[in-house]
């Protein structure tokens, strides 16, 4: 029989995604499932956006640029001008999602056995980004304790290696909702100017950060043209994660250069989707006023709820939509599966994402569970209490 590449059996399975089977069982006997596991926001996307579909005036459905159209890129550039992010279009990839430009992003930088360091908890698809690109993760730990800050500078320096070459961070982040700060920013500055490596940072959620604190993006740190680029994507800023639309976003040329390689292999990013994503770019700053606004609600009665169980520890996000929970179980990978097979309450039960998947240090974060809350703040209230009936007769 022929073999599976070791690569294959080696790629993770999503902890987001792996407990859909058991989703699906428990709608069939009848209970109610409220999604805590996936970021798909249930915001409307931009009727802008949808409206550019429907009218559209082509005749053909044609490749685009590979990089993206010259017009919406250009269009692109001004939206991060109007960040205080200064870029040109010419410093822009437009990818299949952000998740391609992550892809881009590995090809053009590392090679085989290549080393990346990255605080962990972190987005779980970089693992598999990771394993797909036969590059090493190599994590640093960020802790509950800390609300999941930047870990010691020094504890970079310690892993460090000839073959690292670079450092990843999502800000705001997933799974964590963790904003770093301008003076954090600063500091991984220095140590990817001084090591001479690229520093990569995830600002998909660049909107949705709270409290009054501002958003600081790498490209607007001084002195780091040549390590800096970004990852982004429309998917959930306009609430169009169906689009798959994304960017890659970088000063230095050789990068835009090589990337640029890997996207012609694979012809374009799709066209309908670059039109509503076009069109997006002309959403009200009162859309995004309204969401924050809302999101604020949603996390403050997540993390008010959380707060008041007995046993449970969670972390306040500043930014994103999710946030890590710390649960007094064992396992919650067996926790979670338990509650969409064997329980619920007044008919319903919740899923939600087991944290280990989020790190790549072997047993840690099998206590944890990542929510997103992306459901109203009634279903909200509904979820935290399911939870907790759920804690109080689990057993290990």
């Amino acid at each position: 029989m022929p073999k599976i590449s070791e690569k294959g059996i080696n790629m993770p399975e999503s902890p987001i995604r792996k407990l859909v089977p058991f989703a699906e069982e428990a709608h069939k006997q009848g209970k109610t499932v409220y999604y805590l596991n996936i970021g798909q926001p249930d915001i409307k996307t931009p009727t802008v956006a949808l409206d550019a579909v429907k009218v559209h005036s082509l005749d053909i459905l044609a490749y685009s640029r590979s990089e993206g159209s010259e017009e919406y890129r250009k269009k692109i550039a001004q939206y991060y001008l109007r960040n205080n992010i200064d870029v040109t279009h010419s410093d822009i990839i437009v990818t299949t999602g952000g998740s391609e430009a992550l892809l881009f992003a590995f090809g053009s930088i590392m090679d085989e056995d290549d080393e990346i360091i990255i605080p962990e908890p972190f987005y779980a698809n970089y693992n598999g980004f990771s394993t797909a690109s036969s590059v090493k993760v190599v994590p640093v730990i960020s802790k509950i304790e800390d609300n999941f800050a930047l870990p010691p500078i020094e504890e970079f320096e310690k892993l460090i290696t000839p073959k690292t070459k670079a450092i990843l961070i999502c800000n705001p982040g997933n799974p964590t909702g963790y904003l770093y700060s301008k003076e954090e920013i600063n500091k991984l500055a220095a140590i990817v100017k001084k090591h001479d490596l690229f520093l990569i940072a995830d600002e998909v959620y660049r909107e949705f950060v709270y409290d009054g604190i501002e958003h600081y993006s790498i490209l607007q740190e001084p002195g780091l043209e040549e390590h800096a680029i970004v990852i982004d994507s429309v998917s959930k800023r306009y609430s169009m994660c169906g689009a798959r639309i994304g960017y890659l976003v970088s000063k230095n040329k050789e990068v835009i250069k090589t990337a640029l390689k890997f996207a012609q292999a694979r012809l374009s990013p799709p066209t309908l989707a670059q039109i509503a994503s076009e069109a997006a770019l002309q959403t009200p700053q009162s859309y995004f006023d309204d969401v924050k606004e809302e999101y604020v609600k949603r996390r403050n009665t997540l993390i008010e709820g959380l707060e008041n169980i007995p046993g449970v520890k969670v972390a306040k996000p500043n930014g994103a939509f999710y946030c890590i929970a710390e649960l007094p179980v064992k396992n919650s990978d067996d926790f979670a599966r338990w509650l969409l097979e064997s329980f619920d309450y007044e008919n319903s039960t919740i899923m939600v994402a087991p944290a280990a998947g989020f790190y790549s240090t072997p047993g840690v974060g099998r206590n944890q569970i990542r929510i997103a809350y992306v459901l109203n703040e009634d279903s909200l209230r509904i979820a935290v209490k399911i939870l907790e009936e759920a804690l109080k007769v689990y057993k290990d």
